[in-house]
């Protein structure tokens, strides 16, 4: 059974369940059957009260802690015009860099309907007045945007792949460290800076955080082929997608 979550201003939340015959799920609103549901998703979560986000791009569970980490890229529409307002799961407008949501299922259990959440990263320059980084001092993280996918290594920190910093705030995308425990709580440090033109996407650890997996997206994108800004990952010609893998030099464990 697939569900549309509502974030409360509170902190608290639910999972409210895409079912017909639930609530306003029924034929009077237009939905016919179950499968009227799932076909119109988005009218039934709508019908349902689900919060609206900012674009959710990766929901991925943390092995070590069991927390939910929900990664929004961006939403420039958030409190503009006829945009969605500003929430509390979704707190600021024009939101070209975006946020993190850190979501604690009732009982850790993932089976749940009810949980309770809080903002973990309000992305951007340090400089910016509205970004928050868990806590931590601003003046000491890496610059950061638009996160896009999660993964978390043995040592319980974050890894976040970005796409769209460039545009955000005019740097590159890349691959970001962010311990989510200890007096080390969001602290964002770039580990690794992408293509020109390219995202970071998709982070992956084999199983002894000895090797780890990136993929470079649309490297060069914005320019043409008569003058291509990226020569990846050949050196020459055109730029071509690609997976990399990033290993230490000592075979050490990454992140640790």
């Amino acid at each position: 059974m697939p569900y549309v979550a509502c974030f409360n201003a509170d902190g608290t939340g639910e999972w409210l369940p895409l079912k017909h015959g639930f609530g306003p799920l029924n034929e009077g609103n237009g939905f016919m059957s179950q499968g009227d549901v799932l076909i119109k998703t988005r009218n039934a979560a709508d019908a349902l009260g689900a919060t609206k986000m900012d674009r959710q791009e990766d929901i991925e569970t943390n092995p070590i802690n069991k927390k939910v980490y929900i990664i929004l890229t961006n939403n420039s529409q958030r409190g503009v015009g006829k945009g969605p307002p500003i929430d509390a799961a979704n707190p600021r407008a024009n939101n070209r860099a975006s946020h993190i949501i850190e979501l604690t299922e009732e009982g850790n259990n993932h089976a749940a309907t009810r949980f309770t959440w809080n903002i973990f990263i309000l992305a951007g320059l340090s400089t910016d007045e509205s970004t928050y980084f868990a806590g931590y001092d601003k003046s000491k993280v890496s610059p950061f945007a638009t996160p896009d996918n999660i993964v978390f290594d043995l040592a319980d920190n974050a890894w976040v792949a970005t796409d769209g910093v460039a545009s955000a705030i005019k740097l590159n995308d890349g691959l970001f460290a962010i311990p989510v425990v200890s007096s080390e709580r969001g602290h964002v440090q770039q580990f690794f800076s992408s293509v020109a033109g390219s995202e970071a996407c998709g982070p992956e650890f084999t199983p002894d955080n000895r090797t780890l997996f990136l993929a470079i997206q649309h490297p060069g994108e914005g320019s043409t082929f008569e003058k291509p800004i990226s020569t990846w990952p050949d050196r020459q010609g055109l730029p071509r997608p690609s997976v990399i893998t990033i290993q230490a030099f000592n075979n050490r464990h990454i992140g640790q």
